[in-house]
């Protein structure tokens, strides 16, 4: 799953539009729907803040 770095994130909502499975929720803070992520990437590589990493879909 994908995890947000919320001292990096800037809630600048670029990684939101790019999201297959609409898995990125922006509310008080960014936070990634467990049950929607895939772990694709796409958020990750297009993240200007390097807010966001995959860790290869195992749980932390």
């Amino acid at each position: 799953m994908t995890v947000v770095d919320q001292k990096k994130c800037d809630e600048c909502g670029t990684c939101i539009g790019v999201c297959p499975q609409d898995a990125i929720i922006l509310g008080k803070a960014l936070r990634i729907s467990s049950e929607k992520c895939t772990s694709c990437g796409i958020c990750v590589r297009i993240c200007p803040f390097a807010a966001l990493s995959t860790d290869g879909g195992k749980s932390k």
